[in-house]
């Protein structure tokens, strides 16, 4: 106890920390207070009363709402939250891998990362314009009796403000990340994500102690949960570095160097990213259908069989799509020749591009398959009788970004801390988020 206080003293006597944290705290309550203004001309107690007898708080309505902090189900102006930036972030990223001009954007460093920002926003307007009309439409479908409006004035100002409350909230993540701590938008997200813990978890304990031996079965959930728990942490920081001996056995080469060496790649070197971009994919399909229409098919049942395999195979192809982006094997081995690295029976250059190349197309896949087994829990868990909004926190999306921003976060406060000269928040070793590894060969 008397070092966490003493962690606490330090943190608050950094003025810079202590301010970009304040800034930080600032900028998120301006968020959760906005998820809760709800658009004009919408009675909240009538969707309320509609969205209760309808009873569809679950399943991909649930799930979108969890990522907007609840702002989607009590039709506010932060209705559609940040996934659509997300969407557009992806689509701008694809094209960096099939269009010349954005190719040429990505090496162009600052200005180039400009540009591509400037369309990512533009873009964002586009898909939160589209998928404006679907929500207000899921709305008026869900309780049709609480529109004191709905002429056409009435739906362009509406979806005027939705494109504005999306726009805002972006606004609000780009703030945090300049001016205060961590990721602004992964942390609106988990923002969102955490804000339904409370009343997930309420709902369950609720659930489970109405009756005979219910206790219990919450018991072994709560230890299951803290079981995933470490298991997400261990697959967002992912392994830091590979044996050489290991990486020559896997690509099949057996020339091994006689000094024990390390090549710093990581087996899960995309994070937690392809699952959000996974997810924002499958959102597509429900919005074109209206969201919370019963027409939807297997975008709609997010605990069903199809879903579930469509989204692991999203997860595992973003993940080799993400992995090429974080890491070029021409680069690292370019840097690694530039700092006097090289593999043992590897020639420099282009052997070992090619060699690196080899290994993480190999390393990646079981990283792959990890994240997809475990983004697909919730729905194991949903099949075993939890509940549907406590589900989502065993493994999943929702778990998966919670451990992974809170690592970044906690290692950009560790790293403030030791450049001041002060102890880190951990007595052994540094606390490991996601960043990028020093690319070059490392002796053991």
């Amino acid at each position: 106890m008397k070092r966490f206080l003493d962690t606490l003293r330090n943190i608050w006597a950094i003025e810079e920390l202590r301010q970009r944290i304040l800034m930080t705290l600032a900028l998120i309550l301006v968020y959760r207070l906005g998820s809760y203004v709800v658009l004009p001309g919408i009675d909240i107690a009538a969707l309320d009363s509609a969205r209760e007898n309808a009873g569809d708080s679950g399943g991909l309505v649930g799930l979108i709402n969890m990522f907007a902090g609840g702002a989607f189900l009590r039709a506010s102006v932060f209705g559609l939250g940040i996934m659509p930036y997300i969407t557009a972030s992806i689509i701008i990223q694809l094209l960096g891998m099939a269009v010349p001009y954005f190719q040429k954007l990505q090496r162009d460093g600052e200005s180039g990362r400009k540009k591509i920002n400037q369309f990512t926003r533009l873009l964002t307007i586009g898909v939160t314009a589209v998928q404006a009309p679907g929500y207000i439409a899921s709305i008026k479908q869900t309780a049709p009796n609480a529109f004191a409006d709905t002429s056409t004035m009435w739906w362009v100002q509406t979806i005027l403000i939705l494109v504005t409350g999306t726009m805002f909230v972006m606004w609000l993540g780009e703030r945090i990340t300049d001016k205060g701590l961590g990721n602004g938008i992964s942390l609106i997200i988990m923002i969102g994500i955490i804000s339904r813990l409370p009343f997930a978890f309420l709902s369950e304990v609720k659930s489970r102690t109405s009756g005979n031996g219910g206790l219990i079965i919450f018991l072994i959930e709560i230890v299951l949960l803290l079981m995933v728990i470490v298991g997400c942490i261990l697959l967002v920081q992912g392994t830091r570095r590979i044996p050489v001996q290991f990486a020559k056995k896997i690509v099949g080469n057996k020339q091994y160097g006689g000094v024990r060496q390390y090549i710093p790649l990581k087996v899960n070197a995309a994070g937690v990213m392809p699952i959000i971009f996974a997810q924002a994919i499958m959102f597509i399909p429900a919005a074109v259908a209206g969201f919370s229409s019963s027409t939807g098919g297997i975008f709609q049942d997010r605990y069903g069989f199809w879903y579930n395999l469509i989204f692991a195979v999203l997860i595992i192809l973003f993940t080799y799509f993400y992995t090429a982006i974080m890491v070029n094997p021409k680069n690292l081995a370019d840097d690694m020749k530039r700092n006097g690295g090289f593999i043992p029976g590897v020639k420099p250059g282009n052997k070992t591009a090619e060699f690196i190349d080899a290994v993480m197309n190999r390393i990646t896949l079981p990283g792959s398959l990890f994240l997809a087994g475990v983004a697909i829990m919730p729905s194991f868990a949903e099949k075993l009788g939890v509940n549907s909004a406590f589900a989502d926190f065993y493994g999943g999306t929702s778990l998966l970004i919670l451990v992974g921003v809170v690592l970044d976060t906690l290692q950009q406060i560790e790293t403030y801390l030791l450049n001041r000269h002060y102890d880190g928040l951990m007595k052994s070793g540094r606390i490991k988020g996601r960043g990028a590894n020093a690319m070059m060969v490392q002796q053991g």
